[in-house]
């Protein structure tokens, strides 16, 4: 690994103090030597086998995208520019309560059927894995960013009771508890929930806070989904709160966000509880993505009785003309509460993937759309969409505010994260832009934060959740994943009309001190590994 010095750049070191002029030595994957201003102050330069040009460019730690749904990506595609173009050099994977470890033959067939929309189903890998460890084992053989995990609080219920719904008895809880002790040995940061997706949605609070305790004991955090974003939002943050306190566990919120008709300008009720609670002691921070729409899968929408007993029970459930009539009321008339309590407005739900390439026209369009095509109402539509792919369509929900969005990100304890899902023809770009949006639209167009803010946000705020000592600041001895941007041109290139493009304006980006993006192309480099828990 060669010595490298990163001459004259802007640094914007991630404490989110002013930035100053320095040279950067890196060598063996750390930055060995900082020397501020030396070429004003006529000092001498120091030297490296390798010397770059900064002048005009900021250096920055790497972004730390604390939600990412890149679980099957980082094995499947070992270039991942969807990531490592932005400027990531960390994702945090095992989101929203179900991911692919632990498992046993069962679950792991389950959980790839369920979320095939997120990560598509896996022909493609081998799954050779069935504990956290050996996940976490599977991502040292090199990956494009490092990755952490998040035990999966829907699988690991999964595990040991299955998708009914109903509590756990006693010794199904000792496994669960066993379970996510198990993981977090095995070097997990948390545990998530996706408490609107079954079956994790399944737990009740005693259950969840008895699991939140053994994180706890750990020194991992709580990453919930919580039980709404629409209807009783402001309730659903107060229950995860209150939980996370009970059982003494810091809590991150989950792309915490203030959705749907009903809470438009409530963002500061929002934040007047999270102040409250801060105040009082809690230990709680949150991640969000700078667009409006949110993304998730067709299936999720449905009413959680609808998904009781898992994929093939879904698929069953639809297939009866009675049993389809009654979710459609739900969804239509009532509001499932996988529609977090809010009747469906099919206008707001766009098809943006689907698994069976016949189905392609479909992409693109709103379910009234394509069912204004077909001369058939909406329902019989989204239903045929999911019987035929066999619950793979993904969805964008264009049901967010603008105000709610900015009011959040400036919040102290906010932190950046994608939701990025890499699935479909039409993903939401928020995969693919969410950290130059942040820089290019947030900071320079509309100055909801300053760059300094703004890095800091990225960067060491989202490590100091992640207990991570040695990263995410611009520090002699700290790990050199950072990232080169021009603050005048760095931009989202993906956009509704064009997902998948690259930003502009981010020509480096290193991983342990190697080159991941150099003059704006992505090499051949996979120095990213598994970032495992900090032993307390």
């Amino acid at each position: 690994m060669e010595q490298l010095v990163i001459r004259d750049a802007d640094v914007v070191d991630g404490s989110g103090e002013p930035s100053y002029r320095a040279d950067v030595v890196i060598d063996g994957g750390r930055i060995t030597a900082i020397v501020k201003e030396a070429a004003a102050a006529g000092c001498q330069r120091p030297r490296a086998v390798r010397e770059l040009d900064a002048e005009g460019l900021v250096l920055a730690p790497g972004f730390i995208d604390m939600h990412a749904h890149s679980d099957l990506a980082l094995l499947r595609d070992p270039d991942h520019s969807a990531k490592a173009a932005q400027g990531v050099t960390l994702e945090v994977i095992g989101q929203d309560g179900l991911s692919y470890a632990p498992v046993d033959d069962r679950t792991l067939a389950e959980v790839r059927r369920a979320i095939t929309g997120w990560n598509g189903y896996g022909d493609d890998i081998d799954f050779t894995w069935r504990t956290v460890g050996e996940y976490l084992d599977r991502l040292d053989r090199g990956i494009a960013v490092n990755a952490a995990y998040l035990i999966p609080q829907g699988t690991v219920r999964m595990l040991a009771v299955g998708w009914e719904d109903r509590e756990a008895t006693p010794e199904e809880l000792d496994r669960m508890r066993h379970l996510v002790a198990e993981g977090l040995e095995q070097g997990a940061v948390g545990m998530s929930s996706g408490l609107t997706y079954t079956p994790g949605m399944y737990a009740k609070d005693a259950e969840l806070t008895e699991l939140c305790r053994v994180v706890a004991e750990y020194g991992g955090y709580y990453c919930p989904h919580h039980r709404s974003y629409g209807a009783g939002v402001l309730e659903a943050y107060a229950e995860m709160v209150a939980l996370a306190r009970r059982a003494g566990c810091p809590l991150h919120l989950a792309h915490a966000t203030m959705n749907f008709g009903v809470n438009e300008g409530r963002a500061p009720e929002l934040l007047s509880l999270l102040d409250e609670a801060l105040a009082a002691g809690a230990d709680i921070t949150l991640d969000t993505y700078p667009y409006t729409p949110g993304s998730t899968t067709l299936a999720a929408l449905l009413p959680s009785w609808a998904s009781e007993g898992g994929p093939e029970e879904i698929l069953r459930r639809l297939a009866d003309p009675a049993t389809a009539e009654r979710i459609r009321h739900d969804l239509e008339v009532t509001g499932a509460d996988g529609c977090h309590g809010v009747p469906v407005d099919w206008d707001t739900v766009e098809i943006s993937g689907v698994s069976d390439p016949a189905l392609a026209e479909y992409v693109g369009t709103t379910v009234r759309q394509a069912a204004d095509r077909r001369g058939e109402e909406p329902w019989a539509t989204a239903r045929r969409l999911l019987v035929e792919d066999r619950l793979g369509p993904t969805v964008l929900q264009h049901v967010g505010h603008e105000e709610n969005v900015r009011a959040i990100m400036r919040h102290r304890v906010h932190t950046g994260g994608s939701d990025g899902i890499l699935q479909g023809a039409k993903p939401h770009p928020r995969a693919y832009g969410t950290f130059p949006h942040y820089l290019g639209r947030y900071v320079r167009e509309l100055g909801v934060l300053s760059l300094e803010e703004c890095v800091a946000h990225l960067t060491a705020r989202p490590a100091a959740r992640l207990r991570l000592p040695d990263r995410a600041l611009v520090r002699e001895g700290y790990r050199a994943d950072l990232v080169l941007f021009d603050p005048a041109t760095v931009a989202a290139g993906a956009a509704f009309e064009r997902p998948r493009a690259l930003p502009t304006g981010i020509p480096y980006v290193l991983v342990d001190g190697r080159f991941v993006i150099e003059d704006g192309r992505r090499t051949d480099v996979l120095a990213g590994r598994a970032v495992r828990r900090a032993a307390r």
